[in-house]
């Protein structure tokens, strides 16, 4: 495919979601880039790559996962990872990225990105996890912190040390979820700009920024409502400090009009702007 394989010029991307295929192939908005679900393509035809295949041909592609569970204490699931190395071949996205969770347990999946204990022994299991995907699929791939509504009693380390130890060990990057960071430091009673000081900015590929409901006793990470005026100054406190990044629009449900999601891609690409106005 003869297209960049990073963005250009915006670093703003979205989420592509099935409400927006044809709009998005016949408007083709100057946005930075895509990303999908790599699992809502790990078949081999059918509407969701008839439609990739022709907008992989404008845009750069994220490819991020959400059902290794690598943190799980089941064996890796190679027929997972087959298909994920051939949906990389196909495509060749420019970023590949996974969570730091569990999410498997005897056999069976349980459709959730389930918090680690962060002890010593998980980031030992984890990060031989990590080490065994990155030779399968022949590259770097990303892990992302999640967001949580309880801790382990029996957790000795601190969250982003946990993220930014992985990251050192097995060098892959860290894909940084900013609401995620926001809905756990709210939750957990942490200082969010500690857990960012924590992190290695070089080691940051991508950044997410979404929404959260915040109606019960916590908040909870729904990615269904715009991002919040927190988040987004957590958000440019980030990019002033590591640099641009592209930065995607998580929107997951609710899903909005796209016009909703390219003006939130829009104001991204304003705070990295002025960071970098600031940097000069």
């Amino acid at each position: 495919m003869g297209i960049p394989i990073t963005p250009a010029a915006s670093l703003g991307g979205i989420g592509l979601r099935t409400p927006h295929y044809r709009e998005l192939l016949a408007s083709l908005p100057a946005i930075g880039w895509l990303e999908v679900h790599s699992e809502n393509y790990f078949g081999e035809g059918g509407q969701p790559h008839y439609f990739l295949t022709q907008l992989r041909e404008h845009y750069p592609l994220s490819v991020h996962g959400v059902g290794l569970g690598l943190g799980s204490a089941d064996d890796l699931d190679d027929a997972h990872l087959v298909r994920l190395r051939r949906l990389i071949e196909r495509y060749q996205p420019f970023l590949v990225s996974d969570h730091i969770c569990w999410g498997r347990a005897n056999g069976r999946h349980l459709n959730d990105l389930l918090p680690l204990p962060y002890t010593e022994e998980a980031l030992d299991h984890y990060c031989q996890r990590v080490d065994a995907v990155q030779t399968a699929i022949g590259r770097e791939m990303l892990v992302e912190n999640v967001s949580s509504y309880l801790r382990y009693a029996h957790s000795t380390i601190p969250e982003w040390e946990f993220v930014a130890e992985v990251s050192r060990r097995t060098g892959c990057g860290i894909l940084l979820d900013i609401n995620n960071l926001y809905v756990n430091a709210v939750n957990h009673g942490f200082d969010a700009h500690d857990y960012l000081r924590a992190i290695p900015g070089e080691a940051v590929r991508e950044i997410h920024l979404a929404g959260f409901d915040a109606t019960g006793p916590c908040l909870i990470d729904t990615h269904g409502t715009p991002v919040c005026e927190a988040v987004w100054a957590l958000y440019a406190a980030t990019v002033e400090r590591i640099g641009a990044r592209p930065t995607l629009i998580e929107w997951d449900t609710d899903i909005p009009a796209l016009d909703v999601l390219l003006q939130h891609a829009a104001h991204a690409d304003t705070l990295m702007e002025r960071a970098r106005a600031l940097a000069a």
